[in-house]
């Protein structure tokens, strides 16, 4: 009988301790975050509130809301605050609060000014009413500071603008937010979302180096709305990027990712940022925000290439549904996108290992090639961006941010001596030319420009794209390092991608365009040589056009991912002993062939490898294990 009692006690602590969602997917959490204007409304919850939740959740499991206090000088009233908390807890739903520190959002985002007194007096009093409120706070995107106001001026000095932001915002988080949050509960975590513009937040800011040790946790902003129309120009591929980065920043402290709807022409780019959030191992998926949820399903947002069965299905979304129970009705709104994309994913993500990718090092606060890694993620380069140098692996990337370290050149040596290999891009080679790296090879970067639009790659004829790029003109001495891939132009050519030996170790030079996106342009034979050197310590590659990306996991799985408009052939390649390749989808093993080892000097040598077609949908994934 006692054994029966300790038993049941046993199982009782075990499933307490374990939090109790009321909508969980298998393999993240789904939040929904409420602005301070929404959060006021949700006193009246007969006619506003609960029609609206019960909408929403009927399209999309939710786990846990964020309910903001305070934007653009709006705070929410404390009887609203008791109402909404009430509302929510009733249903099972995580309650934790939300700050956005701006004084005027459509003023171009006007923040704070954290040296004007009655400023500071006013983000410790939100912080304070804040922390009575909720354990848990994240502050939206906008801890941040623009003000060059003649105070800020005259405070500033002689520093520039990014020393002094930084130094300001850092003493404001510790004396201003942290602080008092933390006098009026000691038990309250905050946590501090870091948005999608990384390149640049030291200029305002956003200090990466040392706020992820002030704050209790940190997020990340996983949105990248549309490349071309947005004007952020960020690359689709950033909304995985991001997430790793952020984590490797502060390992274990990253809960989440955060996307909205702004900049989608069609659903497909809303779901693609949604799904590549998860395919980054984020544990939690934000939904900015709770109005625009609410934003009615357009017969618009069906993009052209719909009807072929991509992994977004318009279609197949707009089947009635009720994830709440009872009788299913035709969805109404872009929670349903949502909610789709998440039933599709969570079906495999738990068959997913640890993400892996090609170790890129960016110093804290370093600019120079801004976003380029995106860039490179989207020719099929998995990538994993670091803030510290990564000395153990046996393949890196280094990009002009690097020029940050005043020992790059020095640690690149070292990577080479001990027979591994450095891959430098050519603003790095600009960076660092009086440096000593050409005590490694003697290369120029030159002040001359070439207009190429063909290219020799290996043993290949010419390669021929359709428009000419813009790249700079690198110079070398011949026989003492070797072009693997050229860009042409007439009777004349330049290194793309040049090799050089040193003592053990291999370095490489990879020649980025003026304009970043002709990456994609390179013809696909080109494309293969840059991902067998940059990608040689994986099991597995790919072959094929750019705009395909190639995500890799530490149990021999992996995701290709299309961003093209139409159907595309891709090569999955993977190293022996990897002879089978299943769709972990469908189930279905993929026939292969053998390819014979590459021994010839002009392309990357390997010890063989097997070679597996596929066909990706546009804009669509495919996902596999390889055994």
């Amino acid at each position: 009988m006692k054994k029966i009692k300790y038993l049941l006690l046993f199982l009782l602590f075990s499933f307490s301790s374990v939090p109790s969602f009321s909508q969980s997917y298998k393999n993240f959490k789904v939040s929904v975050y409420s602005r301070a204007f929404e959060t006021s409304k949700m006193k009246d919850t007969t006619n506003y509130l609960k029609p609206i939740w019960n909408e929403m959740t009927r399209q999309v499991k939710v786990d846990k809301i964020y309910l903001e206090t305070h934007r653009d000088l709006h705070m929410v009233d404390q009887k609203t605050l008791d109402i909404a908390k009430k509302f929510f807890r009733d249903r099972g739903i995580e309650v934790w609060g939300g700050i956005t520190y701006t004084i005027s959002e459509p003023n171009r985002f006007q923040t704070f000014c954290y040296d004007n007194p009655k400023d500071r007096e006013k983000v410790k009093e939100i912080a304070r009413y804040t922390a009575k409120n909720f354990d848990h706070i994240i502050l939206d995107d906008f801890f941040f500071t623009n003000c060059k106001t003649d105070g800020a001026i005259k405070d500033k000095g002689d520093r520039s603008w990014t020393q002094y932001r930084l130094q300001l915002m850092t003493k404001a988080a510790k004396n201003l937010v942290v602080g008092p949050a933390k006098a009026v509960n000691p038990d309250v975590k905050i946590i501090i979302k870091f948005p999608n513009w990384y390149e640049h937040f030291q200029g305002l800011g956003f200090n990466l180096k040392e706020e992820p040790d002030i704050f209790d946790g940190i997020y990340t902003g996983t949105e990248t709305r549309d490349p071309i129309m947005n004007p952020q120009h960020l690359q689709q591929y950033e909304s995985y990027n991001i997430f790793r980065y952020y984590s490797n920043i502060k390992p274990g402290g990253n809960g989440g990712g955060w996307v909205d709807t702004g900049g989608v022409k069609y659903l497909d780019r809303y779901a693609e940022q949604l799904w590549l959030t998860l395919f980054a191992k984020a544990p939690e998926q934000t939904m900015f925000d709770f109005r625009q949820l609410q934003r009615p399903i357009q017969p618009s947002f069906r993009a052209p290439w719909q009807g072929q069965h991509t992994s977004f299905d318009f279609d197949e979304m707009m089947k009635p549904v009720n994830l709440n129970g009872g009788t299913p009705r035709k969805p109404t709104t872009i929670a349903r996108a949502a909610g789709y994309t998440f039933q599709k994913v969570d079906k495999f993500l738990g068959k997913l290992g640890q993400p892996v990718g090609i170790k890129s090092y960016r110093p804290y606060n370093a600019v120079g090639e801004d976003f380029l890694q995106n860039y490179l993620g989207m020719i099929g380069l998995p990538m994993d961006m670091e803030p510290h140098f990564p000395a153990r692996d046996s393949v890196i990337l280094l990009t002009e941010e690097a020029k940050y370290d005043d020992h790059i050149v020095e640690k690149i040596k070292n990577q080479l001596m001990e027979g591994k290999k450095v891959i430098i891009t050519s603003g790095l080679l600009r960076a660092v030319e009086n440096r000593g790296i050409n005590d490694i090879v003697e290369l120029r970067y030159t002040d001359r420009k070439a207009l190429v639009q063909d290219f020799t790659a290996g043993r290949s004829s010419l390669l021929h794209i359709d428009k000419p790029m813009l790249i700079p003109q690198i110079s070398y001495l011949t026989n003492d390092s070797w072009e693997m891939v050229s860009g042409i132009a007439g009777q004349n050519g330049w290194p793309m991608l040049h090799e050089a030996d040193y003592s053990k170790g291999k370095l490489y030079v990879l020649t980025i365009p003026d304009n970043f996106s002709d990456l994609y342009r390179l013809p696909p034979k080109a494309l293969g040589i840059i991902r067998k050197v940059l990608g040689s310590q994986m099991n597995v590659t790919m072959e094929g056009p750019g705009k395909v990306s190639l995500f890799v996991y530490d149990n021999n799985t992996c995701v290709v991912e299309s961003f093209l408009p139409k159907e595309t052939k891709v090569n999955i390649v993977t190293k022996k002993p990897y002879s089978t390749l299943t769709d972990l989808i469908s189930s279905k093993k993929i026939p292969g062939t053998d390819r014979e080892p590459q021994r010839s000097w002009i392309e990357p040598k390997n010890n063989g490898s097997h070679v597996f077609p596929i066909k990706l949908k546009p804009h669509s994934y495919r996902v596999f294990k390889f055994e």
